[in-house]
């Protein structure tokens, strides 16, 4: 009861109050930058494949899997599920075009955290195929310890594709984290999918990328990668000859600031395929 109650208020505090209380207790993400090139900031962070981080989030998602967890995101595990509720809207749409059939194809999913967070809803659909695209690590402890007839491991686009013709690609908090992000972009927007839905990823109203570095704080993991910040406009202009929007959302992170003074926020979309 207790923390059902904690969790109330802290739903009712506004984003900047939550920000200012993690600050104070040291739980705050930290963005850092602008810096000029990817080696740059590469030099000056942990990157994603730092020795712990999986570790970490094997452990919480076979806690997750075992069902003493209802949830996890960044190792952090959750005693209710937090539904990112655009995202399951896009994948159940994606599936009733479909006939019940769901391929998703999940870049940088880590250990199949997007799938366990939607199973409960994805049981009722006729078939299921969920298929992460993840660094070479993730992928081996993925296929040893979590995947089965429904979730399956890859290390790269092709190597799912010869497997699965997905009917939705999953981009949920990945492409900010890529060296190339639009290498990536342009080489799904030719997979065939039919529906494409990014999440939790951040945007500024600038004409330019600006490359930060993410500092997450140790009560989470102690970590630091690269991290873009895109341009609204430059990205969408990228999308746009192969995807139609169909709806843009705020994501709960809300805006923040940088170290350089650049704000910023995260944001989702769902876009449909054109052709």
């Amino acid at each position: 009861m207790r923390s059902k109650l904690r969790k109330m208020v802290r739903d009712c505090l506004p984003s900047v109050v939550k920000r200012k209380m993690n600050r104070l207790l040291g739980r705050e993400i930290r963005f850092e930058g602008d810096f000029a090139t990817w080696e740059d900031a590469r030099a000056h962070s942990d990157g994603y494949d730092a020795e712990g981080i999986l570790a970490r989030v094997l452990a919480a998602a076979l806690e997750v899997k075992g069902g003493r967890a209802a949830f996890e995101r960044d190792s952090v595990l959750f005693n209710e599920i937090e539904y990112a509720w655009p995202v399951l809207s896009g994948l159940l749409w994606s599936a009733a075009r479909s006939g019940g059939v769901l391929n998703v194809l999940d870049m940088g999913g880590a250990l199949g955290n997007g799938y366990f967070q939607n199973r409960r809803f994805l049981q009722a659909l006729t078939d299921v195929r969920w298929n992460v695209v993840e660094q070479a690590h993730f992928v081996a402890s993925g296929k040893r310890h979590i995947q089965d007839e429904r979730l399956r491991f890859y290390q790269t686009i092709e190597e799912c594709l010869k497997e699965n013709s997905p009917n939705v690609i999953v981009l949920s908090s990945v492409l900010q984290y890529l060296q190339s992000p639009t290498e990536v972009i342009e080489k799904l927007n030719r997979v065939g999918a039919k529906c494409l839905i990014i999440d939790r990823t951040p945007f500024q109203g600038g004409s330019r990328d600006t490359l930060v570095i993410q500092k997450v704080p140790a009560t989470v993991y102690s970590a630091s990668y690269p991290m873009w910040v895109f341009s609204r406009t430059e990205f969408m202009r990228i999308l746009e000859p192969y995807w139609r929007p169909v709806i843009n959302y705020t994501g709960p992170e809300g805006v923040v600031r940088a170290e350089c003074g650049l704000a910023f926020g995260f944001e989702g979309m769902l876009l449909e395929a054109r052709s």
